[in-house]
């Protein structure tokens, strides 16, 4: 069995084509073709914090996948990052354990923005004029840079409830050629923003008021039972719900949230993977808005962490 510390992780990470590596896990989930137990999960209060226990395997493939991934959001105060966690790399035919990636964390981080970009290529207006980031942490600052392969805008307003941490955020992406602004009010966002990405572990919602015509909003913070950073009236009159998993969005999530005060019906969400397949159409005109949930699927961990190893050792 092989260990992968981070550094080794981070080499191999330039050799891998992620987006298409992952968008085949989205259409062999959607399609079936994968076996995803439902999410393992630990809630702590003191500190509070979450672990996320995702496994599973795509059916005739030569591996499966456990993760484990942390978030405690109290940890940036003691000097250490809020996310944590290793991937555990299995041969399907023996059981065999063939790796294990000592991550920390990074490639749940990874893989979290590259599912935001695939949702913004499938679902975003063709011309973005300005991206919104709910969010000043680390998934702020990934989702930005894994965009800008989908999306020629650089103009960028920036979320936050701390204007230290806000500054900090714009000073950093700023470096990789994005107009950053900054704003303490949320409804800003929604009003001169037309895709829209989500990154807090908030537990009520952040965004409450009426979207643009043609904004796409991709929330990716709200992964629990409780968590919720999109009011149910913005799912409500949307155009399109789009899930990453439907049976795990009815359990957590945005969907989840909406769905237990009755603002929309199971039957309306279609899953992430059905539109890249051309198996479920997706956004159909410039006016539309459009919501992905992103709870945060195994798909995603089984693909990049066999493609990592299997970079690795080239």
């Amino acid at each position: 069995m092989q260990i992968l510390t981070l550094g080794q992780i981070k080499e191999a990470l330039p050799l891998v084509n992620l987006m298409d590596e992952i968008e085949r896990g989205f259409m062999a989930y959607s399609r079936g073709q994968s076996v995803v137990p439902p999410v393992g999960e630990l809630i702590l209060q003191d500190p509070p914090g979450d672990v996320h226990i995702k496994y599973g395997y795509l059916k005739g493939d030569k591996y499966y996948v456990i993760k484990i991934a942390s978030g405690f959001y109290e940890n940036p105060a003691r000097g250490l990052p809020s996310s944590n966690g290793m991937m555990l790399l299995f041969r399907q035919e023996t059981g065999q354990p063939e790796a294990v990636l000592l991550d920390e964390g990074f490639l749940t981080d990874i893989r979290t923005a590259v599912a935001g970009a695939i949702a913004a290529k499938y679902l975003a207006p063709a011309s973005v004029t300005r991206i919104g980031i709910v969010g000043t942490g680390m998934q702020a600052r990934l989702q930005l840079r894994y965009l800008m392969p989908v999306t020629n805008c650089r103009s960028v307003l920036v979320w936050g409830r701390d204007q230290s941490k806000l500054d900090a955020c714009a000073e950093e992406m700023t470096g990789f050629g994005f107009t950053v602004s900054t704003t303490t009010n949320a409804a800003d966002i929604e009003n001169t923003c037309n895709l829209i990405v989500t990154t807090t572990p908030a537990t009520s919602p952040i965004l409450t008021g009426k979207l643009r015509p043609g904004t796409h909003v991709t929330a990716m913070g709200s992964d629990t039972h409780d968590k919720q950073e999109v009011a149910a009236s913005i799912l409500q009159h949307a155009d399109l719900v789009v899930a990453d998993s439907i049976p795990q969005c009815l359990e957590r999530g945005e969907i989840h949230q909406a769905l237990k005060v009755g603002a929309i019906a199971e039957g309306e969400v279609v899953e992430l993977g059905e539109i890249i397949a051309g198996d479920a159409a997706g956004r159909t005109t410039e006016e539309q808005v459009t919501i992905a949930d992103l709870t945060g699927v195994a798909v995603q961990d089984i693909q990049i962490t066999k493609a990592i190893f299997e970079a690795s050792q080239t």
